[in-house]
């Protein structure tokens, strides 16, 4: 008989079920979130497992290719299914989490998650970084703003390597709003000699990445977009469609269908947020700051007159999830297309 082993998986302890083919439990155990306990308590329990379930978390990716490399077969499961599934225990525990989860691997029911292989994640922990600094800077410079309203001086829209400087110069003479912010003012010159650091690592990343020097060819797709879209699809065959994509990082719109009531709600925003985002950027640079003529461009345009600009963002940032994995898969540049002879104006978007 085929066995079932749940992985309740948490910081430092992991609660281990193991249930036969009918559903019966026949092991519990404890073991530290370490792959060589882990390891141990299964194969003490000393019997033939068919599925080896574990919750998708920050431990997961790790923890997974651990267990396979040990020939256990390990699956990731998406978290909201398995939520809904533990949601039928009435006491929220972690033996009770990992019971459920042996019982989803016993009936099949569950969604595999891909794990993203360890050069994937890294990549994709130096994307988050570097937005994590990017951001704090926002932070600090809106501070900073804040102090210098509140002392009557209005700052206006410097670049961020004149934003010290400019400061500098309005408080000048002003010893209490200098001593307010000077410090904030060496903080943000040390992070942007970071973000600095952390913007090259991509860039260095980039230029050796064969598939990310292809993604740019796209017009609006910068090395942080293509590196970020390489990161979270990791490998193209995962997708039978291109257009599944879309989907897939949350760029097509929810949808609620019950007898009479069937409503089309905004996008789902499932999936992976940073390479959501980095798409949409992409879109904004592609319909604004982009002057070279394309059908991608053209189309967008004509969304954007007739749906308004945000509607238009978000179709060719799906668009060109669709667009990059196609060209991924297939080995192939962007084609601009043909301009026609009577171009559209493609301004005033």
């Amino acid at each position: 008989m085929n066995h079932y082993a749940g992985l309740d998986v948490s910081l430092e302890e992991t609660t281990i079920c193991v249930v036969d083919g009918t559903g019966r439990i026949v092991k519990e155990a404890r073991a530290a979130s370490e792959p060589e306990p882990l390891i141990a308590a299964l194969r003490e329990i000393d019997l033939p497992l068919e599925r080896v379930g574990l919750e998708a978390c920050s431990l997961t990716a790790w923890l997974h290719d651990e267990l396979r490399s040990a020939g256990l077969p390990a699956i990731c499961i998406e978290t909201r299914q398995a939520n809904a599934a533990m949601k039928t225990m009435p006491n929220k525990t972690d033996r009770n989490d990992a019971r459920a989860l042996a019982q989803i691997m016993r009936t099949g029911w569950y969604r595999q998650v891909h794990v993203k292989t360890r050069q994937c994640r890294l990549w994709r922990s130096l994307l988050v970084a570097r937005r994590t600094v990017l951001n704090e800077m926002r932070s600090i410079e809106n501070v900073v703003r804040a102090v210098l309203r509140e002392a009557g001086l209005k700052l206006g829209t410097p670049g961020r390597p004149a934003f010290g400087g400019r400061v500098r110069e309005l408080t000048e003479g002003d010893a209490p709003v200098t001593k307010l912010v000077e410090p904030l003012l060496a903080i943000l010159s040390t992070m942007l000699d970071q973000l600095a650091r952390l913007t090259k690592q991509v860039q260095d990343i980039v230029r050796q990445e064969a598939v990310c020097r292809r993604l740019m060819s796209v017009p609006g797709v910068g090395p942080i977009t293509a590196l970020a879209f390489r990161a979270t699809i990791d490998r193209p065959d995962r997708f039978r469609r291109s257009r599944d994509v879309g989907a897939h990082l949350g760029l097509t719109p929810a949808r609620y269908q019950s007898g009479e009531i069937d409503i089309q709600g905004k996008i789902s925003r499932c999936g992976d947020e940073l390479a959501r985002t980095a798409l949409y950027e992409a879109a904004h640079t592609l319909l604004v700051r982009s002057r070279k003529w394309s059908v991608l461009r053209a189309w967008g345009i004509k969304v954007a007159k007739t749906r308004g600009m945000a509607r238009a963002r978000v179709a060719v940032a799906r668009k060109l999830a669709v667009i990059l994995h196609r060209m991924w898969s297939d080995g192939a540049e962007f084609r601009f297309g043909k301009e026609p002879s009577a171009p559209v104006a493609l301004v005033g978007a």
